[in-house]
């Protein structure tokens, strides 16, 4: 792992949040991942629109964090011989995250690369919309979900959070557009680590 702050070594909640927001901006502000914005333009943005579709805390902080992955495999995924891999960011994320946040945060951060194969297997014109870098991981994550599994995806009880979020990421990837301090995030993330 690379440095991520774990909330045993705080003795408070927000001193946690704090240093995961810290870690974020450090990891990043010069982190360009297959698009043309930062990893944290891409988290705050999708933050700030989590935060105006339902303005719930879970959505907001899963938003923000849905990414997390990428951090914790630093070292992989700016390495050019893993780029033809899928490192399962949102699978290494969501279990990273479940150790301090809630089901509601994690699971649609575990189920949002399924959720982008699951519209790309119901709605035909959803692939077309994708960013480049979108369509060039989704070849890499196993392409559109097949009818047996999107049918599966969508009898899961996070399904409908999965979705939010996956078009909420695709959404987050406007380029030259400003955004506000992470910090502004704080309060969501420290409402929905688990008591």
């Amino acid at each position: 792992m690379t440095g991520a702050p774990e909330r045993s070594d705080f003795s408070n909640d927000k001193d946690f949040v704090d240093a995961l927001l810290a870690w974020i901006v450090k990891c990043g502000t010069d982190w360009y991942y297959d698009e043309g914005i930062t990893q944290l333009e891409h988290a705050v943005q999708s933050a700030v629109l989590a935060r105006s579709k339902s303005g719930n805390s879970a959505d907001i902080t899963a938003a923000l964090l849905h990414d997390v992955g990428h951090f914790l495999m630093q070292s992989q995924a700016k390495d050019k011989r893993f780029h033809d891999r899928d490192l399962k960011h949102e699978i290494v994320g969501a279990n990273w995250l479940a150790r301090a946040f809630c089901p509601q945060v994690t699971e649609p951060v575990r189920l949002h690369v399924p959720a982008k194969r699951y519209l790309c297997a119901v709605d035909p014109g959803y692939r077309a919309g994708l960013s480049d870098g979108s369509k060039t991981s989704l070849v890499k994550q196993g392409g559109p979900m097949s009818e047996a599994k999107a049918k599966e995806f969508s009898a899961l009880p996070g399904c409908d959070a999965a979705v939010r979020l996956r078009q909420i990421d695709d959404q987050a990837k406007v380029v030259g557009l400003a955004i506000g301090p992470i910090e502004d995030f704080a309060d969501h993330l420290v409402k929905t680590l688990k008591t």
